[in-house]
C-alpha cells in the first residue's frame, strides 16, 4: 500500500542551497585565504554496501576525540577542527602551505530506510567513516525487461 506525501517544494530549496553553499566552499576556499575565516570542508563520499550504508570522510590530522557526530531528520551532521600545530611563523618561511586548518561541519541528507538508532562511528588512517543499516525494503531492486518476439507478420 502506498501513503501519499505532501511535497514541499522550499525544503528541496533549501538542500539545493546547503549543497550550492559547500560546493562553492570547497572549490574557492583553498584559493582564497582567509575568506572563510579557517574553515576547511573534508572530502565526503556515501555509498551503500551489503546492506549498510557507508559516510566516509577525509579528515586526517584531526583527533577523532574532537568530532561531533549527530543526526537530526534526515541530515548526518559531522564537525570538527584540524588544529595547526606550528607555532606562529613568519609567512615568509614556507615554500608551500596548502593544508588548510580550522573548524570543519559537514552535513549529509540521508537517504529513506537507515536505521539512526544502529549508528557506528570508527577512525582508522585519517579517515572516519560512519555506517548504519539499511532496512532491505529501501534497497534498489533490479527490474528484469521481459522482451517480446515479434510476429511473423510484422517482421514481413
Amino acid at each position: 500500500m502506498f501513503a501519499l506525501k505532501k511535497r514541499d517544494p522550499f525544503s528541496e530549496l533549501s538542500t539545493l542551497h546547503k549543497e550550492m553553499d559547500e560546493l562553492f566552499r570547497r572549490t574557492f576556499g583553498s584559493m582564497l585565504p582567509g575568506m572563510f575565516r579557517g574553515e576547511w570542508y573534508p572530502s565526503i563520499e556515501s555509498y551503500i554496501k551489503d546492506r549498510t550504508l557507508h559516510v566516509k570522510a577525509d579528515i586526517p590530522g584531526v583527533d577523532p576525540k574532537d568530532v561531533d557526530i549527530s543526526i537530526m531528520g534526515n541530515e548526518l551532521t559531522i564537525k570538527g577542527e584540524r588544529k595547526a600545530e606550528r607555532k606562529e611563523e613568519k609567512e615568509g618561511e614556507y615554500f608551500f602551505c596548502e593544508t588548510s586548518y580550522g573548524s570543519f561541519e559537514r552535513t549529509v541528507t540521508l537517504p529513506e530506510g537507515v536505521d539512526t538508532d544502529k549508528v557506528h562511528a570508527s577512525y582508522k588512517n585519517g579517515v572516519l567513516e560512519i555506517t548504519m543499516p539499511v532496512k532491505a525494503e529501501m534497497l534498489p531492486k533490479k527490474v528484469s525487461v521481459e522482451v517480446e518476439k515479434e510476429s511473423k507478420e510484422k517482421a514481413a
